[in-house]
């Protein structure tokens, strides 16, 4: 009886090993996936964020951004007149009481302002984001042909990238997209027109819904 005890015990000492092991690997990739992730900004990292650069400081558009008059905010809403990624960014003044940052866009007086997420990030969080560095011009010039045409019309496509998505619409309010990385990116073509980007387990765009008078303004169709 002890014999079996113990031989029993052996074996349950060995699978929780085993499954030790095996989610050991699982969380080692998964943390790899959110390193991935957070380098583009479309998770938040466990670490805290670094300090914004201090201003004024030159940057440039993470993406397709939507302006109206002088203010682009977080809505980003896709019918607004466009400013192309990768345009020349000064990030002047943050003005935490409005929840507003003072920029200039490519040498014109501009205001980007965040209204709908503040409860989920700081003014100097969200410009990180949308005035980046490194200018993403070049990368975007490696996509394909008809995924960069897409985005130089700031639309999207079935089989784009979540990264691509984003660099041609820009980030979806953080609001109503506590992540980036989950199956559905919900953004809005007007205060009133959502549609809805639908990835596959793969990262890639696997469809575009929502009301058909806001899909057929969103969705790139190649010229025949």
């Amino acid at each position: 009886m002890k014999g079996r005890g113990l031989q029993g015990h052996n074996a349950a000492l060995g699978a929780a090993l085993a499954l030790s092991l095996i989610l050991g690997s699982v969380d080692s990739q998964a943390g790899v996936f959110r390193d991935v992730m957070s380098s583009m900004h479309l998770t938040k990292p466990d670490a805290p964020a670094e300090a914004p650069p201090s201003v004024p400081w030159q940057g440039f558009a993470c993406c397709n951004l939507h302006y109206d008059g002088t203010t682009i905010d977080d809505g980003n809403h896709t019918e607004l007149s466009m400013i192309p990624a990768g345009t020349p960014i000064e990030v002047l003044s943050y003005n935490d009481g409005r929840h507003r940052a003072a920029v200039k866009v490519d040498g014109k007086p501009m205001n980007l302002g965040l209204e709908y997420g503040r409860e989920q990030e700081s003014l100097e969080a969200w410009v990180a984001k949308i005035v980046v560095t490194a200018d993403p011009r070049p990368r975007i010039k490696s996509y394909p042909t008809a995924i960069r045409d897409a985005i130089y019309e700031g639309k999207v496509m079935v089989g784009m990238t979540r990264e691509q998505a984003l660099v041609s619409m820009g980030y979806p309010m953080a609001n109503v997209n506590l992540i980036l990385d989950g199956p559905v990116w919900r953004l809005w073509y007007s205060r009133h027109g959502e549609y809805q980007l639908n990835f596959r387990q793969d990262g890639h765009l696997n469809s575009v819904t929502g009301d058909e008078e806001v899909t057929t303004q969103v969705v790139y169709r190649p010229a025949p």
